[in-house]
């Protein structure tokens, strides 16, 4: 009989850029919903901090302290997993990186590059890696966070949403290519405005009082992951 209290138990669900922000939110709301959680983010003090709390309440994870930008990391990382775990049944793609606003003709070049790899090539790598292991599961699911600039250009945004552009499609594209051949099933996330590090070095004049905390977008990830969805899914929440 399913406990009511936690719809995930008995699931393995991986969460990128879980050390802080809407990962760790989503980290944490995944374990309280009985779902073990793979953490993985760079800094193992803030990883260990979550894994604490998750503990704290009952939950279950581990952490994985991965740089997904190093050559060959995600590859390293999804042997790791697959030694453990004989399948993966959620990934949550949450991790990214920021370079400065400006305009398109005056972007960092070195800033650029790291967006690209971390907001792209990881991606790209992400999916590859642990593509087996979704499809071992029952009901692999992957939910990738987006931004509304990579749809929605915008003045001075150009270098972030451009790897958000590439991001959704990249997705997109991989939801359309797995879904015949599975149970696989990918949907995208616009956390709209969002009380994180990431949205206050965007807007450092903002108070943080004005936009919602970080549990509301983990909450609504949960629910997407309980109540299911079909791919090509894409939402905002507002």
């Amino acid at each position: 009989m399913t406990d009511a209290t936690k719809p995930l138990a008995g699931k393995t669900a991986l969460v990128t850029g879980a050390s802080r922000g809407i990962g760790a939110a989503t980290a944490q709301a995944l374990a309280e919903a009985g779902a073990h959680v793979i953490l993985v983010a760079r800094k193992v003090k803030a990883l260990e901090a979550i894994e604490d709390a998750i503990h704290a309440k009952g939950g279950t994870s581990t952490i994985a302290p991965v740089d997904l930008t190093e050559a060959d990391a995600v590859t390293r990382l999804a042997g790791a997993i697959g030694s453990r775990w004989d399948a993966l049944d959620y990934l949550i793609i949450s991790a990214a990186y920021l370079p400065e606003l400006g305009p398109v003709t005056q972007v960092d070049p070195k800033q650029y590059n790291q967006a690209l790899v971390t907001n792209v090539v990881a991606t790209q790598a992400l999916l590859a890696s642990f593509n087996h292991l979704l499809k071992k599961s029952a009901g692999g699911r992957v939910i990738g966070l987006t931004s509304s600039v990579g749809a929605d250009p915008r003045a001075f945004w150009g270098a972030y949403g451009s790897t958000k552009a590439a991001f959704d499609n990249l997705l997109q594209t991989y939801g359309a290519e797995v879904e015949k051949l599975g149970d696989v099933r990918v949907a995208i996330v616009d956390p709209g405005a969002t009380r994180t590090e990431m949205r206050a070095r965007a807007f450092p004049g903002e108070n943080p009082d004005n936009v919602k905390p970080p549990e509301t977008v983990a909450d609504r990830i949960t629910q997407l992951l309980v109540s299911d969805f079909e791919t090509g899914h894409r939402e905002r929440v507002d």
